[in-house]
């Protein structure tokens, strides 16, 4: 990566995660002069995500099949673990998810980004944005020395994740404190009694209030385990779900842990605005996640294709206004607010359950047949239109209308 520091471009990212370099491989194909500066001397370090992926939405973005390294496991199932100890399976006929090695995978887009005409800069952190007459021109980026150097640009892609720091500075409202949750993760070895296939996903209060835990294996017999919270700290529930559950215990209660981090996920929905003039907000700082989930890389990349697009466009036509950026805001609203609706109102059903009732929901599920219901299932991001899809099977309609009354039972 470079260490030469332009004074101007055509084009400032901020951060080197998938999203930004991705952005900036877009932009490089398009002709346009980019510069990406990450505040970290090694892109993909530190990891903030388990790097679990759809392959249908990887090969949708040109992304698949992946160098040799990157591709650490693929799956055709999950088990699904109430509280208790119920277990849900769904098993499909061909793997529908990818486990990557992310520091590897960050690295893969960067070099594709490089190898356009992107230009990186490590160990470089954007401090503040540059503002003339209103709009966003450029950054102040402070270098390894401790000096700050001011980088003028016609437009600035935020992908710095979820500390929005610069977003702030423009007077868009960032993310919702309120939708965010802790996660920790850690390397493990000598995981037991868990199929190479599939992945392993603890819910309940009682062990990850909020969201849910997981076991990603690894073909190497390594995993990644994980969980986040939305309150407590997040190493003792996991602790708790290593040795107390009664089925992550079976599990993890003999494995040794490697190496632990931690990061933050929105699960609030998109900010209410991604534009303004000069300045585009793209992946984790503008909540671009699955709120069910929290896998932000593939909504992330998606609305940074089209952010590349609307960018491109408003460089050849000399104008970055508002007026003119915030077509990026309206595509990525027609193509993706049906699914972040559906999945808003998945993310309260879950959380408004009780153990008990998640436990009730699970062995519901499991007599209903909604494991055969799901089991050609091939799309995992787009929510909203797999509801649609699985709506039409009788299995989905008797399992909907169960889990509805289960919520109003929830919420009197």
């Amino acid at each position: 990566m470079s260490t030469h520091k332009p004074k101007a471009t055509d084009a400032v990212i901020v951060g080197a995660g998938p999203v930004g370099s991705y952005a900036a491989l877009q932009l490089a194909k398009s002709d346009v002069a980019v510069t990406v500066y990450e505040e970290h001397p090694q892109i993909g370090v530190p990891q903030h995500c388990a790097g679990h992926i759809s392959l249908k939405s990887l090969r949708k973005l040109g992304l698949y099949p992946l160098p040799d390294g990157v591709e650490e496991n693929t799956f055709c199932a999950a088990n699904f673990y109430s509280p208790q100890g119920t277990k849900f399976s769904l098993k499909m006929s061909n793997p529908v998810t990818v486990a990557l090695n992310r520091a590897k995978f960050d690295q893969f887009l960067a070099k594709q980004a490089q190898n356009s005409g992107a230009e990186f800069v490590l160990s470089s952190r954007a401090d503040s944005l540059l503002i003339s007459a209103g709009s966003v021109s450029g950054v102040k980026v402070k270098e390894p020395n401790g000096k700050t150097v001011q980088i003028d640009s016609k437009i600035v892609l935020d992908a710095e994740g979820v500390s929005s720091r610069l977003l702030r500075q423009t007077g868009l409202t960032p993310l919702n404190p309120k939708g965010l949750v802790y996660a920790v993760e850690a390397e493990v070895e000598g995981v037991q009694n868990v199929g190479i296939d599939g992945v392993e996903v603890y819910f309940g209060k009682s062990y990850a209030p909020g969201f849910y835990g997981w076991v990603i294996p690894r073909r190497d017999g390594t995993a990644k385990v994980g969980l986040a919270t939305n309150h407590g700290d997040p190493r003792e529930y996991l602790k708790r779900l290593m040795t107390k559950h009664p089925v992550g215990s079976t599990q993890l209660g003999k494995a040794k842990i490697n190496s632990v981090s931690y990061h933050a996920i929105t699960l609030a929905g998109p900010i209410l605005k991604t534009y303004t003039d000069g300045f585009l907000a793209v992946g984790d700082c503008a909540s671009q996640v699955k709120p069910t989930t929290g896998g932000g890389v593939i909504f992330g990349l998606t609305c940074a294709k089209t952010a590349t697009e609307v960018a491109s466009q408003a460089l050849k036509q000399n104008d970055v206004s508002a007026n003119v950026l915030q077509a990026y805001q309206k595509r990525c609203h027609e193509s993706l607010n049906f699914d972040f609706k559906v999945m808003l109102r998945l993310r309260r059903f879950l959380d408004s359950l009780s153990d008990e009732k998640l436990d009730e929901m699970l062995r519901v599920a499991g007599k209903l047949g909604v494991d055969h219901a799901l089991a050609d299932t091939d799309e995992i991001d787009f929510q909203g239109k797999l509801l649609l899809t699985a709506i039409r099977k009788p299995a989905m309609v008797a399992a909907l209308t169960y889990f509805g009354l289960l919520y109003i039972s929830a919420n009197p």
